[in-house]
């Protein structure tokens, strides 16, 4: 093959396969609704425990995902999420999120996909040892997409402090590997 030609056409691929890649608007803009995966917590009174894992934005998403853990108590009228957010340094705020929230949000235009769902008699006390992994988290004051620590070792680390919990999470999840 002629390599005066091969040149252009490696970059041209890359441009489209990047553009191709991009999800259309801006991510400012992306829907962040529920997904309506999560059970309604007026009419599920049981514990809860549910893993998500999204495509993350953009190109990236062709690859990799971003996870969090959603959890409700018995009888409580509402989600606790956590994750962690590499964004959330440069606007001077922890990256670890444990915050009340809608446990089944697109990730920034991406339909969440659960990964686990787990219910009723002794879920309150895995939701007490995940709150407890969370808030344990090494790496809360470091960010790096790849290889890692990111939201991926984050969820990995709980997941390892929690083996009740029976997740593994899927090849796409980068960075999970750096919590073994």
């Amino acid at each position: 093959m002629n390599t005066q030609l091969m040149k252009p056409l490696c970059w041209t691929m890359m441009l489209l396969f990047s553009l191709a890649g991009c999800t259309g608007g801006d991510w400012r803009t992306a829907s962040r609704e529920p997904a309506g995966i999560a059970p309604d917590p007026a009419s599920t009174p049981e514990a809860v425990i549910q893993v998500y894992a999204a495509s993350t934005w953009g190109w990236r998403g062709w690859f990799a995902v971003h996870t969090w853990i959603a959890t409700k108590k018995t009888g409580e009228d509402g989600y606790t999420v956590y994750e962690v957010v590499g964004w959330r340094q440069r606007q001077g705020l922890p990256l670890v999120r444990i915050e009340r929230d809608a446990p089944d949000r697109y990730w920034f235009g991406e339909p969440p996909r659960l990964l686990a769902d787990r219910r009723g008699p002794g879920i309150d006390e895995l939701i007490d040892k995940v709150d407890a992994a969370a808030r344990s988290y090494p790496w809360g004051a470091v960010y790096k997409a790849f290889p890692g620590p990111n939201s991926n070792t984050f969820t990995a680390w709980v997941i390892k402090r929690v083996p009740e919990l029976g997740v593994r999470l899927p090849f796409s999840a980068f960075g999970s590997g750096y919590a073994d």
